[in-house]
This record gives C-alpha cells, structure tokens and sequence, in this order.
C-alpha cells in the first residue's frame, strides 16, 4: 500500500530561526496520528509547511503521491481556534457551506443540494440547531464543531487538525474523536495537533513526537514509551506528569 503523505527532508524558519529541521516521515493511509511535543516544538508550523502556508527552506511533501497543489481539493485542514476571526458577520451554515466552494465556485451560489451537503454535516457534529446563529454568539466547544463540519463537508481522503480538543467541553471532545474514528474507519487519513500526554494512547493509533525534528514515529504501542518521551520533552515531561 503506498503511503497517503511522505515528508522528506523538510527544513523551515521564521526569519533567520530554524523551527524545523530535516523532518522526514510517511504515514500510510487509515491511521489517525497525533503530533505532541512540547511547546515550540514546531507542531503547527509543521502542518502550516505541510500545506504551503508557511514556507519551506528544504525538502519535498507529496500527498497521494502528488503535490500539495495538486492534491488539495483532497486534504481538509482545520486551523487552531485562536487564529480564526471569530467576529467575522457570518452563520455557522455559510462556514460549512465554504468548505463546498471548490465545487461550488466562489462566484456562484450554492444549490438546494450543497445546502442539504451542509446541513448534514452540522448535524453529525450536533450542530444542526445553530444552522443560523452568527459564528461570534457560539461557545468555544460549538465554534469547532462548526469548523469540523466544514472540513467533513469536503468529503477529503486526508485532514489536518490543530489542537481540535484545546479547550473544547467534553461533550465536544468525544463527539469530535468519535468523527475522527469514523473517518479513520471510512480509510481516511487523518493527522492531528494534540496536547494531552494522558489521551494519547486511548484516541490515536499511531503518534509523531516532534521537538523541532522528528524524534520517533510509528504506531502508538512501540512508540508512545517512556524512554521516547524523554527525549522528546526533557526535564519538563516530569513536571508536566506531576501537574496531571
């Protein structure tokens, strides 16, 4: 089975400031991965390169053995919560309806059927009664079922979360993983931005410690050990423990 994503050799930086350094890895399609490491790590700006938005400084990505501009219409990305504007004058509908526009057409307008596409979408995520609430009078957990439900809308082979559950309730999170399990059944591949040590091992099957490189990959029972979180984390993984 060839590999659904191949990073090889991936380098890049914020000015003159290293943040990622020769990142190789592939992940086979069906797996649900996470990616911890500690913070400025390079967690997000790995997905952000992954997906040409932000730029590279070495090495190649291929999705489905092709390039990110070719593959796109196939990959659904789900940004952190905190970089969206939330005050944006727009419903929870129209969000999921944009996830259509490359269907759609960013000059048409949306169909009965691209409508009903949308709807259900919100109604897997639970969201189906707040079809027509502004984006900004949603709570945290609400505002990324929504933005969830536009990237299932895509109906993608492959999808990037960053930090999906931070600070979600945990109604949201288990509707959430329970969407990504779904997927991950369908073939579906999916890589996520996590930040809870302590659910590694119950939500995902395989697991990418990154600290700026990559330190170990693979499925979560060989790689998610002590002794690779230790090198991942250092000295902070013993207090991170105590704080749990």
């Amino acid at each position: 089975m060839d590999a659904a994503i191949v990073v090889n050799h991936l380098s890049a930086a914020y000015r003159k400031n290293e943040v990622l350094s020769e990142i190789s890895f592939k992940v086979m399609p069906g797996t649900l991965t996470c990616i911890v490491g500690p913070n400025g790590a390079g967690k997000s700006t790995l997905i952000k390169t992954m997906l040409e938005l932000h730029p590279r400084t070495t090495g190649e990505v291929s999705f489905l053995g092709q390039s990110y501009r070719r593959a796109k219409t196939k990959i659904g990305y789900v940004p952190q919560r905190g970089s969206v504007d939330w005050d944006f004058p727009t419903n929870a509908l129209d969000v999921v309806l944009m996830g259509l526009y490359g269907r759609i057409g960013w000059l048409k307008r949306p169909r009965k059927s691209h409508r009903d596409q949308a709807m259900e979408a919100l109604r897997v995520m639970g969201m189906e009664q707040y079809a027509d609430r502004q984006i900004s009078q949603l709570s945290g957990g609400q505002q990324q079922r929504v933005f969830l439900a536009r990237a299932l809308v895509q109906d993608a082979e492959i999808y990037f979360l960053d930090e999906p559950l931070a600070g979600v309730d945990a109604a949201t999170e288990r509707i959430i993983m329970d969407t990504l399990q779904q997927l991950k059944m369908k073939g579906r591949t999916v890589m996520v931005v996590h930040h809870d040590l302590q659910t590694v091992e119950d939500y995902f099957d395989h697991v990418l410690l990154l600290n700026r490189t990559v330190i170990a990959h693979g499925a979560t029972a060989d790689t998610f050990t002590d002794h690779q979180l230790h090198r991942t984390y250092g000295g902070a993984l013993r207090w991170m423990r105590e704080k749990v």
